[in-house]
């Protein structure tokens, strides 16, 4: 006699053996891929992950404006340092020529009108020597110290003429100064300064010397 299985006892057997049989598959797949990576570690063969596009978030696209603004920061820094130097210089000869001015700008007139009548070099050239001063006391401007020494046996006074020529000998200024009353053998030393640019070049001369 023929037993008869039910019709969904048998569909249910069915069912599960198809799932126990995916199951083994994927836990076998697992398995391989699992030996694989071992593998790979033990045989020294590294896997390179793939190249990833760079996070463009991170890039803020200031560094152009940032250098710009610190190249444009230091050459401000170099204009005011250079605005200062020559504040600085001007100044110095400013004070300068000031103090040099309020002790010789008396004597100065008293000279320049001495010698508006004097013909040729004058009576005192032998007792005058011109010495340059170095720009770096003066704040840049030319200037010479007129050494007077009255070599005379008696009380004096100086007038002396400074020409400041360019390089081809040309008068292109004439400072005046003095000295007054100098006892014999008494010495005196003004300053004679050229208003002239600073260049040209310029060089002086003693032009006139004359004792009164």
């Amino acid at each position: 006699m023929t037993r008869r299985i039910p019709s969904g006892t048998g569909r249910s057997d069915r069912s599960r053996r198809i799932a126990a049989a995916l199951l083994a598959m994927l836990a076998c797949g697992a398995a391989l891929v699992s030996c694989g990576s071992d593998s790979d570690n033990d045989s020294g063969t590294s896997v390179s992950p793939r190249p990833t596009a760079p996070d463009e978030s991170s890039f803020a696209g200031e560094a152009p404006s940032a250098l710009a603004s610190e190249a444009a920061s230091a050459i401000g820094s170099v204009q005011a340092s250079a605005s200062a130097a020559t504040s600085s210089a001007s100044a110095e000869a400013s004070a300068f020529e000031a103090s040099v001015s309020a002790d010789t700008a008396r004597a100065a007139a008293a000279a320049q009108a001495e010698l508006k009548n004097v013909r040729g070099s004058g009576n005192a050239r032998s007792e005058v020597a011109v010495t340059g001063l170095p720009r770096a006391r003066t704040g840049g401007l030319l200037a010479v110290l007129v050494a007077i020494t009255n070599k005379s046996d008696q009380q004096a006074s100086y007038a002396v003429q400074i020409d400041f020529e360019d390089s081809d000998g040309k008068v292109v200024e004439s400072r005046f100064v003095g000295a007054q009353d100098l006892e014999p053998g008494e010495r005196a030393e003004p300053v004679a300064i050229s208003r002239e640019p600073v260049e040209p070049r310029l060089t002086s001369r003693l032009a006139k010397a004359q004792r009164y």
